[in-house]
Order: C-alpha cells, then sequence, then structure tokens
C-alpha cells in the first residue's frame, strides 16, 4: 500500500483549529465535496483515521477528522463533568457547524463511536449518516455490562474509576499498558514502531492522559438509568462495521435493536479483524465507509458542505499535532 504519509500530501491534507465556544478543537482536513466527520476513540487521537482520510478525500468527500476534546492538540478542560458524553456530542454538532456545513456524514470508533450514536440521537439534524466501528449502542452495551462474561472484558473501565493510580501505571515502562492493544491485538503490522512513536507523543501532550481517563469517569457520573432516559430512536441511516477479534467487547452486542435504530442498513463483520478495526484492515474499511456514504451525492443537495474555510490552510505536522 502506497505510505500513507504520501497519500495525505496528495490530498492536500490540511490541520487547523475550531473555536466552539467552551473548547478549541484542533483536526486535519483533505477534500471537497459532501462533509464526513472521522471520530476516533480512546487512546488515539485523529491519525487513527490516517488512512481513511485519504480514500475518502479522493472519493470526493471533504474529510475533517478531529482531536476530540482532551486529547492530543485539542482543548483539556480539568473537571470530569467536561467529559460527559452530552457535550461531547454537543462538540460534533458545532465542528460540523464551525465548518460551514449544516449536516455531515459521521463515522466513529471506539469512544469517538460512543459520542458518534449520542450526536445521532441528540442532534439528529446534523447527521446525515451514521457509521460504528466496534462500540455497541449505548442500549445494547447496559445490557452486556450485567453479565460476567461481558464485565470481565471492560475491566478497565472500573479500574479507570481510581484516581491517580490509572495514571501512573500508563506512563510506567514507556507507556506500555496503552501501547499493549496496539501490538498484541492488533494485526501484525498494524501499527509501525513510527505510528507508536506519534502515539507516545500525543499521550504525552500535559493533561492529555487525565483528560483521557475522565471519559470514562464521567461515564460512571451516571446510574444506568439516567443513562437509558437519554436514549432516543437514531433515525440516521445507520452502517455497522464490527471486528469480531475484538477482545473487549463481546460479538453479541453488534446488533442494535431495530426499535432504537430503524434505519439500520446492515452490520458487516470483519472476521479477522480485532477492535482496532481500521487498522487491521484498512483499505476494506475506507471502501465501506465510501459505499455507504455515497449516496449523499444523489439526496437533493442534503449533506452538502460548504468550502473549507480559512484558518485551515496548513498541512498537517508529521508529529503527533498531524
Amino acid at each position: 500500500m502506497e505510505a500513507l504519509d504520501s497519500v495525505l500530501d496528495r490530498v492536500a491534507a490540511r490541520e487547523g483549529y475550531a473555536e466552539l465556544g467552551e473548547v478549541r478543537i484542533h483536526y486535519v482536513e483533505a477534500g471537497e465535496g459532501p462533509l464526513v466527520v472521522l471520530l476516533h476513540g480512546f487512546p488515539e487521537f485523529w491519525y487513527s483515521w490516517r488512512a481513511q482520510i485519504g480514500a475518502l478525500a479522493e472519493a470526493g468527500f471533504r474529510v475533517v477528522a478531529p482531536d476530540m476534546r482532551g486529547y492530543n492538540l485539542s482543548s483539556k478542560p480539568a473537571a470530569v463533568k467536561a467529559y460527559d458524553v452530552e457535550r461531547l456530542a454537543a462538540d460534533v454538532r458545532d465542528l460540523i457547524r464551525e465548518r460551514g456545513a449544516e449536516r455531515a456524514c459521521v463515522a466513529g470508533h471506539d469512544w469517538g463511536a460512543v459520542v458518534a450514536w449520542s450526536t445521532a440521537m441528540l442532534h439528529p439534524e446534523v447527521v446525515e449518516r451514521l457509521a460504528i466501528l466496534n462500540v455497541p449502542h449505548p442500549r445494547r452495551m447496559l445490557r452486556g455490562l450485567r453479565t460476567p462474561r461481558q464485565l470481565l472484558k471492560s475491566w478497565y473501565v472500573f479500574f479507570f474509576q481510581l484516581p491517580w493510580l490509572p495514571e501512573r501505571l500508563a506512563r510506567a515502562g514507556r507507556w506500555r499498558s496503552f501501547r499493549f492493544g496496539f501490538e498484541r491485538d492488533a494485526r501484525p503490522g498494524a501499527f509501525s514502531s513510527a505510528d507508536i512513536e506519534r502515539y507516545v507523543e500525543a499521550w504525552s501532550q500535559p493533561g492529555s492522559l487525565t483528560a483521557t481517563i475522565n471519559y470514562y469517569r464521567a461515564a460512571f457520573r451516571q446510574t444506568p438509568r439516567q443513562a437509558e432516559a437519554r436514549i432516543r430512536p437514531i433515525t440516521a441511516p445507520t452502517r455497522v462495521i464490527w471486528g469480531e477479534r475484538d477482545r473487549y467487547l463481546g460479538r453479541e452486542l453488534a446488533e442494535p435493536d431495530h426499535g432504537d435504530v430503524p434505519n439500520l442498513e446492515q452490520v458487516i463483520r470483519l472476521p479477522e479483524a480485532s477492535h482496532w478495526i481500521q487498522h487491521d484492515e484498512p483499505e476494506r474499511v475506507s471502501q465501506l465507509l465510501v459505499e455507504f456514504f455515497r449516496p449523499v451525492f444523489t439526496s437533493a443537495g442534503r449533506g452538502r458542505s460548504a468550502p473549507a474555510q480559512a484558518g485551515s490552510g496548513d498541512a498537517p505536522r508529521r508529529s503527533s499535532g498531524g
């Protein structure tokens, strides 16, 4: 496969910052056309979508891949409540509007998928189409956490509720616990040593470690009943793409309830992919996203985005910031 940095150069990938009031969000952007927003998971940053950015831009989309709040070069509010999922979903809504669009296709992986589900529920007016990678619908996740099997898989979520200790252990051994999933779960070669160096730089940004773990802490500040009360039917056409070798989430959680996602198009399972699905099978995931988002070109102008605005013209740096 062509070197990924060369692909990003070819599509004139550029970086910028979106001022969203409460936070300043760093992003990488490429291409022109209907807007696609790619939301990364834990413990990643915009770079997790490096393969898909080029593929989508070359297919005629304008792609924006942000560092979500707390990550890498974006703002890192100190309070745990700043990472409540309603605020994270509002960031996506505001980013779409700041980038000059009314609606966007949204794809999310891991925590990015949690936020994508919530954006489609809480702000359906901005989500044209929804693609979810390896995270269950919130109702399915709540049910899963009532089973011993999924509780065991999710042990780290409970560990992250402790103060300071998760941060201390994460830094130990040159980020060994954060690197473990990349180096042991993903396919051999999915993450190069240069990729790992970029992640280490992103994790080392001041305040980033606590901010990213605060996503998990904020999730536990609500009861399961409160979390369920937030659930709304998702009207956007939805595709779920699921790596079957996920160490952290049971494959039985992939299929959402019809009442929650009435316009579910398909659940596509990739038997040889791990939780790090877009890294294990970058070309296949890119193909599935392009195929699923392509109907926006013929949807009577809905989902079209305005040209990129001023302030987003710098090529991404080859460090954690881009």
